[in-house]
């Protein structure tokens, strides 16, 4: 799970922030004293935790600043608009190896679904996301990635080093190689892509080899990312999101999802439902937020629920969740319907 700037805005600060530390050198005093603050931060905490200074200074010694990792967290995919973005996910190609994962993985899909009370379409749909069913799980070295952004980046150093922190641990409970480590720009890693502290809390055995294995076992994996959703608060049977009619027009007085709780009913929302929503009108003071998706043509606004904000969980940026729920009613639809064909 990744965590991304969310604003164009905030987008421009942290581009001018990665060209300053790309001059971070010997002339640079202010950012190599704010680095030597970082790392005597990390050591303190460590300490604190049993760790000696030795095995500290040999865990730093290991994590070397990748610029690449600045050039990467400072331009994301989401900070695309809509119409740019979902092309990059919902494809054809994906949906099929989709289809292939799920009937190879059928029982375990099934059974986590069942345990987690989670819909194997949304467990399915995020492995697709994340990593196109384990083909592409990322080249960044996952502790120099932690490492470059626990030290090096202001806007999100503590986080980061935090994550760093859990890395460390995580590397002893599940007896990794940390120099063989490999995933996203912001540490994440696996069939899942779970950064090192939701793998400690969320990865489970769900294959009983007596490992938590998300790099190599798709049924870790499965389980894992239903365990997340379960642990989150998902709702099984519960919508996720539905479009607003007059979809061009903001409705009025209701401001956009800026990433905290839903602060919203549904009952707020029901000038501008469908007609046929009248499932989701009897349940008028569920939680409920305001999505917009930049389109060509004009914006869209859709009504989200609470299971739209557990997947913002998951990563927060409203695009990937919409992303991943269209994603998962695509496969629902081809894996219910075979007859159909399986197109998107």
């Amino acid at each position: 799970m990744t965590f991304l700037p969310k604003s164009i805005s905030r987008l421009s600060l942290l581009l001018v922030t990665s060209f300053g530390l790309m001059a971070c050198s010997s002339s640079n005093v202010a950012s190599e004293a704010q680095t030597a603050q970082y790392k005597q931060a990390f050591i303190d905490k460590q300490l604190a935790a049993g760790y000696d200074k030795k095995t500290i200074d040999f865990f730093l010694s290991q994590g070397h600043y990748n610029q690449a990792v600045i050039n990467a967290i400072t331009t994301p995919w989401e900070a695309k608009p809509w119409d740019q973005y979902y092309p990059i996910f919902l494809t054809q190609k994906r949906l099929d190896a989709g289809l292939t994962f799920w009937d190879e993985y059928q029982d375990t899909i099934e059974k986590a679904a069942e345990q987690y009370q989670v819909e194997p379409e949304i467990i399915v749909a995020i492995i697709g996301i994340e990593t196109f069913y384990g083909k592409i799980m990322g080249n960044y070295s996952v502790v120099d990635a932690l490492y470059t952004l626990g030290f090096y980046y202001p806007p999100r150093a503590d986080f980061f080093r935090s994550e760093f922190a859990n890395l460390q641990d995580l590397t002893q409970e599940e007896h990794l190689d940390i120099k063989s480590l490999k995933g996203s720009y912001a540490g994440a890693m696996g069939y899942g892509q779970f950064i090192p502290s939701s793998y400690r809390h969320y990865a489970v055995d769900f294959d009983q080899d007596g490992r938590r294995d998300l790099l190599n076992s798709p049924i870790d994996a499965i389980g894992s990312v239903a365990n997340y959703f379960h642990q989150h608060g998902w709702q099984q049977g519960a919508p996720v999101a539905i479009q607003l009619e007059q979809t061009n027009n903001k409705p009025d007085n209701l401001n956009v999802w800026a990433g905290k709780k839903p602060e919203y009913q549904v009952l707020d929302f029901i000038p501008y439902l469908p007609s046929s929503s009248n499932s989701i009108q009897n349940n008028a003071l569920n939680p409920a937020l305001l999505i917009e998706l930049e389109q060509a043509s004009g914006n869209e606004y859709w009504l989200g629920f609470n299971n739209f904000y557990v997947i913002t969980r998951y990563n927060r940026s409203p695009l990937y969740a919409m992303a991943v729920y269209q994603f998962s009613q695509a496969l629902k639809d081809a894996h219910t319907h075979p007859d159909r064909g399986t197109n998107l």
